[in-house]
């Protein structure tokens, strides 16, 4: 994006121009540094709140507290920060007050190396206080400082290091790691809201397989979905799951899912199957695990797990209509022609068979069903799958009908004849209810 880089450089040569010593910071450096397009640039200076208002008497003082303020030019938002340095944090989240210093005292403040970069805008010169180019050059994710130091100051850290890790491809430095995984419990202090936003990143990912790891390992996962945790060792019948535990189908199925999925699908394929753990059962009779009714106690789990991690209504309910109906996939072929329609007809139909394609392939290999519902797309592709119906209620009234629960089931016996192809026109269906007087 030229325009944004060239935005940013006006930004920034307005505070130089000013005397403000003037660098980009963060992310945007390590970005430019890895070969990347910045989606975003931030500024770090000299200048204080006051003296960036002076210059942007329009900026927006969102955090001014803090030292930040938001300067809009051609509708993009750049933040512009005072170099600082951090108080104690006693929330787990936020300084208790900031000191205005030095580039180099802000570079050390901040989380990890290679996000404590700053550039010259007008030279390109790498500024760099704390080694965030040889770890960018060793693909490495370390803590500026202390790590636990560093995570006790804001917990929200601990989910960024893992979605840094798979994000930008780095390993993450084994004291680093060690830290994320001693203070985990510091995870409690954040907001589900917070917490929610990164975990919604990892998932859409394209390694996300990695960030499910790297979440499960480092205990992570026991703050944000525990019955996670419960799918390890839970053994699945060999002749349908030859891969394993379910833990391990659900890794799979996460990486085979493609780069861009939808939230909600991401959710439905990771909750799937959270409902085996309370309804494993083994037959002797038949030597085989069974899981009757998973599909309808994980929903009711999911809704639980989503709930709390305050997704939207409309993700929890398109997540656990996928978690309730993944099973149905095994009768579809046993299904008469009007239930093949409403089935198909479902708003969240085509995420349902991404998750039934990555379900099968991660197990037994079976697509007969899959096949099945795309070669029945195409048969039905001509006119729509559930048609404008050819009565109404008012219809049934003129016939002198009285107005109750029958209303519905008549229509809907019209309905399925209709999409069965046996009523065709509003002549057969007034004929059809007149034989139900």
């Amino acid at each position: 994006m030229p325009e944004i880089k060239a935005t940013a450089n006006k930004i920034a040569r307005r505070l130089s121009d000013a005397g403000h010593v003037t660098y980009f910071a963060g992310g945007c450096v390590r970005d430019l540094l890895l070969g990347k397009e910045p989606k975003d640039y931030d500024i770090a200076t000299s200048a204080t709140p006051d003296e960036v208002i002076a210059l942007f008497p329009k900026a927006d003082p969102i955090g001014a507290h803090f030292g930040v303020i938001l300067v809009r030019e051609k509708g993009l938002p750049f933040e512009i920060a005072t170099f600082r340095h951090d108080g104690s944090y006693h929330d787990g989240r936020h300084p208790d007050s900031v000191t205005f210093s030095t580039p180099e005292e802000d570079a050390k403040r901040r989380d990890f190396t290679v996000n404590g970069l700053f550039q010259k805008p007008e030279t390109d010169e790498i500024i760099d206080f704390v080694h965030g180019q040889d770890d960018l050059n060793t693909h490495t994710l370390r803590a500026i400082g202390d790590p636990q130091e560093r995570f006790q100051e804001d917990a929200l850290r601990l989910m960024r290091a893992i979605r840094f890790a798979i994000t930008l491809g780095f390993k993450i430095e084994q004291k680093t790691w060690n830290a994320v995984c001693d203070t985990s419990l510091l995870l409690e202090k954040i907001s589900m809201e917070r917490i929610r936003d990164e975990f919604s990143q990892v998932l859409l990912s394209p390694t996300r397989a990695r960030g499910f790891d790297l979440l499960t390992e480092s205990g992570l996962m026991r703050y944000i979905v525990p019955e996670i945790y419960d799918l390890i060792g839970c053994e699945q019948p060999p002749q349908w799951h030859p891969e394993g535990d379910v833990y391990t189908h659900t890794r799979i199925m996460l990486d085979m899912l493609d780069d861009q999925p939808t939230l909600e699908l991401a959710l439905g394929v990771l909750l799937h199957d959270i409902g085996k753990p309370p309804t494993f059962t083994y037959d002797e009779a038949d030597d085989r695990i069974r899981f009757n009714g998973h599909d309808r106690v994980g929903a009711e789990m999911a809704e639980k797990i989503l709930r709390k991690l305050k997704y939207s209504n409309k993700t929890v309910e398109s997540a656990c209509a996928m978690v309730s109906n993944h099973m149905n996939f095994m009768n579809v072929q046993h299904m008469r022609t009007s239930k093949v329609k409403r089935f198909m007809s479902r708003p969240t139909f085509e995420d349902e068979m991404e998750l039934h394609r990555v379900d099968c392939a991660s197990s037994n290999g079976f697509t007969e069903n899959y096949d099945f519902l795309r070669s029945k797309q195409k048969e039905f592709a001509a006119e729509p799958l559930i048609p404008e119906p050819l009565i109404t209620g008012k219809d049934l009234i003129d016939l002198g009908m009285n107005p109750g629960p029958e209303f519905k089931a008549i229509l809907t016996a019209i309905q399925t004849e209709q999409l069965e192809g046996k009523i065709n026109s509003r002549d057969e269906a007034m004929a059809y209810v007149k034989t139900q007087k």
